[in-house]
């Protein structure tokens, strides 16, 4: 067995950002003591939600990378020989904003970044403003202890996205996120919400052949109830593990990669894609 074991940071973000900032390497520092190898946090760990609604001021919530954040984890990853999977809302020039994966390695080098491709834009969750969407299409970091992908958050919706990461060699998708319900919505529609966002991140592990960890935040922030349920699924679409919907916790899950050649020995996705049918999938639509 190859084994591999997660570590997920679900946190409560506040106002300050030091505070998140100190409350976050309390957690990475807690589940490293239970033997977490790679370290995912939620979307933007650092700040609140600030994308429900445009402010210019937000934008002074940036940082640079390198920068604060990917000096203290490097710092951490070096020391316990983890990986740490930390998104960051990055500024990367006067005008230029990005929503920003910085994967540290167990060296503490910066393995690489990945910026989000898709930016949403819809009541409460207003991204477009202040996201530049990402130019440096999808990633695939080769660590000590596998190879992972990272996408975020909006990102998870879209099978092109997960398929694409996955025959890049991925052998573990991460989704850092940052989602929730209107607190004036019905409890019914929220689970709703609920079980359509684990579906299709489930969905993505099973016609890709891979493990899929999503980690949430929780709380609640201005007009938005964050859903926590942090989870991970096997490549056969098993449920491992999985959060409160609404504690600040971390949870440890031990994944055998090995389990990715077995499913897709059985479950031969890969072999039979008819890829010579697939090319109006760039288009943006297809008229009758």
């Amino acid at each position: 067995m190859r084994t591999v074991r997660i570590g997920m940071v679900q946190t409560r973000c506040v106002a300050s950002m030091a505070s998140n900032l100190e409350n976050t390497v309390r957690l990475i520092e807690s589940v490293i003591k239970k033997g977490a190898q790679i370290i995912c946090l939620p979307e933007m760990y650092k700040t609140l939600y600030f994308c429900q609604q445009q402010d210019y001021l937000n934008f002074s919530l940036a940082e640079s990378i390198p920068g604060e954040s990917t000096a203290c984890f490097s710092s951490i990853a070096k020391q316990h020989s983890v990986v740490i999977i930390a998104p960051i809302f990055e500024k990367r020039a006067e005008g230029i904003y990005h929503n920003t994966i910085a994967v540290i390695d167990t060296d503490g080098t910066l393995a690489g970044i990945y910026r989000k491709m898709h930016v949403p834009h819809d009541p409460g969750f207003e991204e477009k403003f202040y996201f530049t969407p990402g130019d440096l299409g999808y990633k695939v970091f080769k660590t000590k202890y596998g190879k992972i992908g990272t996408l975020i958050c909006w990102d998870q919706w879209y099978p092109e996205a997960a398929r694409l990461t996955a025959m890049m060699g991925a052998e573990i998708i991460f989704y850092p996120t940052a989602i929730g319900w209107d607190c004036k919505e019905p409890v019914e529609l929220g689970d709703s919400q609920i079980e359509a966002w684990e579906t299709i991140q489930r969905s993505h592990s099973i016609a890709n052949g891979v493990f899929v960890c999503a980690v949430n935040r929780v709380g609640v922030e201005q007009d938005i109830t964050f859903w926590g349920n942090s989870f991970v699924y096997n490549p056969f679409g098993v449920l491992l593990g999985k959060a409160s919907h609404d504690q600040q916790e971390i949870v440890v899950i031990d994944c055998d990669l090995d389990q990715i050649k077995e499913t897709r020995t059985h479950w031969p996705f890969f072999r039979d894609r008819r890829i010579d049918s697939y090319h109006k999938i760039t288009q943006q639509f297809i008229e009758e």
